[in-house]
């Protein structure tokens, strides 16, 4: 498993010196959280990719900022905003293409949407195939406002689309919508791909790596049993650290747990 960090943890830094804060810091794994249309094109985007090849940077990941768009445009019922936004996401899956990503992560509708299961599964497999012949992977993320925080739904879609879905665990997510991490890979199973971890204690469910109570030895083991061998992704909001050398030392402290377990094996 590759461990690493999300640029979203320095937001508002903008996501191009965010990306350098990283990369000076030897984060060798990355999450890009794109925070407007213009930074996957022209100078931002050179610069980005630039950053990228310099210091041997692995883009595991993206995650776009119109996720809250998402619930009027992709899975609401004006079809002409639904292909709009498809479109934008298109433009996005070829860039992520072009820097090696696998991963893009969908945030989905809303709680109050009124969106029918049926036509959220529609919508989501319309984007899933399209990013897939581009090899791009959507993966659903569990996000304590939306859909995606019961676990029924999320059991509903991996039984309903079968092969043709894939999921985001997010953990400090997951205890924000009350549901054990455990619980949450009972219901995906193998069908999780990508992690965004934190640490957490009985006053804050988001944590630097190892400075809180979760346990990370029983995730890993999990994780082992599920045949998972893609990135753990640091994701902290920028109240829960200090510094941003913080952020590698979480990145660190995840490599340290994750070595002494294999030497346990």
């Amino acid at each position: 498993m590759d461990v690493g960090a999300s640029t979203a943890c320095l937001y508002p830094l903008e996501t191009e010196k965010a990306l350098y804060e990283l990369a000076i810091r030897g984060v060798k794994n990355v999450e890009i959280f794109i925070n407007s249309v213009d930074e996957l094109e022209g100078e931002i985007y050179a610069d980005m990719k630039k950053t990228i090849k310099d210091y041997g940077i692995s883009v595991k990941s993206f995650h776009p900022f119109s996720s809250p768009m998402e619930s009027l445009f992709l899975f609401g019922n004006y079809p002409r905003r639904t292909t709009y936004l498809i479109d934008i996401y298109k433009r996005y899956f070829e860039k992520l293409a072009e820097l090696g990503a696998r991963y893009f992560v969908l945030h989905g509708a809303i709680l109050s949407s009124h969106v029918q299961d049926d036509i959220y599964m529609e919508r989501y497999l319309r984007l899933y195939r399209i990013a897939k012949e581009l090899g791009i992977t959507v993966l659903q993320e569990n996000i304590c406002y939306c859909k995606s925080k019961d676990l029924d739904f999320v059991r509903k879609m991996s039984q309903q689309l079968g092969d043709e879905v894939r999921f985001v665990l997010d953990t400090k997510q997951a205890r924000r919508s009350g549901v054990d991490v455990f619980d949450y890979l009972d219901a995906v199973g193998n069908k999780v791909e990508h992690i965004h971890i934190s640490d957490c204690d009985d006053n804050c469910d988001c944590l630097p790596i190892g400075k809180g109570v979760f346990d990370f030895t029983k995730l890993f083991r999990r994780l082992d049993e599920l045949g998972y061998d893609e990135s753990m992704i640091v994701e902290l909001y920028r109240e829960n650290y200090t510094s941003y050398d913080d952020l590698k030392d979480s990145v660190t402290a995840l490599q340290n747990k994750l070595d002494a377990y294999r030497l346990q094996q």
